[in-house]
């Protein structure tokens, strides 16, 4: 059985398309440009969950345990903490609830200095993730986006944006399509944590936000999607598994880099469960 014609549905949409879906218990598994390294966005808030909840296991850690963000020491971002004005004291597994649910930048930037992103890299190269790096925060990675451009947001211009760090798999946070659907399937298995600890972070997963992108796909009830988005300039992406009532279980990953700076852009947000529909069609089948 031939494949999706994928490249036409992300043509179609003015993006550049990559992606991956694997049926979580027989192995099948469908793509395109699947072991492309590509830019995460804040797709590498999922090793970061990762790392943090091992560490709980491993005792190095309370997920109870409370910490101050301050104002004057917050990452910027457009939802979370990052846009409250006070401090704020918080627990860690709350953080990491913001840091899923609504991308918050300020939350994730805490927890990756409190586990250490040495410690994320290691654990994604020991469970064969050797494309998945973690290199910058979300700090870090709005300030290189600053330098790079030479100004701050909007990114207008595509000679700008082609300059950017954070945009170079080589330089910035990066995975690849396929081998971000086995990072949600080790959480989906129980096979890269507790599964005290997987089990939360799928619950997690199932509380994001953004219902315009993975989830656009499935809009059915009885049908759960959890996942994680990335955004940067001409990038939205978005990795996760989508559950059928049947107990069909599918990693899917898609990646887009559009051809234009706008930030509003329906339909390269659209294609990403439209892609993601087609996958798990084809799987099904």
């Amino acid at each position: 059985m031939s494949g999706p014609d994928f490249a036409a549905v992300f043509r179609a949409a003015g993006v550049a398309g990559w992606i991956h879906a694997t049926d979580l218990d027989t192995g099948r598994e469908v793509g395109h440009g699947s072991d492309e390294p590509l830019p995460t966005a804040s797709m590498f808030k999922v090793a970061l969950l990762v790392e943090l909840c091992r560490q709980a296991d491993a005792g190095l850690l309370d997920p109870a345990e409370r910490v101050t963000v301050t104002a004057a020491d917050r990452s910027p971002g457009p939802t979370g903490i990052a846009v409250m004005l006070d401090d704020v004291t918080i627990s860690l597994r709350d953080l990491a609830y913001l840091m899923i649910a609504v991308s918050d930048n300020a939350s994730a930037d805490v927890l990756l200095r409190r586990v250490g992103r040495d410690a994320v890299n290691a654990t994604m190269r020991a469970h064969g993730l050797a494309a998945t790096r973690v290199r910058l925060s979300a700090r870090e990675t709005d300030a290189t986006m600053v330098e790079d451009a030479g100004h701050g947001w909007p990114y207008l211009d595509l000679e700008d944006v082609a300059r950017m760090r954070a945009l170079d798999p080589a330089r910035g946070n990066a995975s690849t399509p396929r081998e971000m659907t086995r990072l949600f399937a080790m959480v989906w298995r129980d096979e890269i944590a507790s599964p005290a600890s997987c089990a939360w972070m799928r619950e997690l997963f199932t509380m994001q936000v953004w219902p315009h992108r993975l989830a656009s796909g499935f809009p059915y009830d009885d049908v759960a999607v959890g996942g994680k988005t990335g955004t940067l300039p001409t990038l939205r992406a978005e990795s996760g598994v989508v559950e059928y009532p049947d107990g069909g279980r599918y990693a899917v990953s898609v990646f887009t880099r559009s051809f234009a700076t706008a930030l509003n852009q329906p339909r390269a947000d659209a294609v990403i469960g439209t892609a993601a529909h087609m996958a798990v069609d084809h799987l099904r089948r």
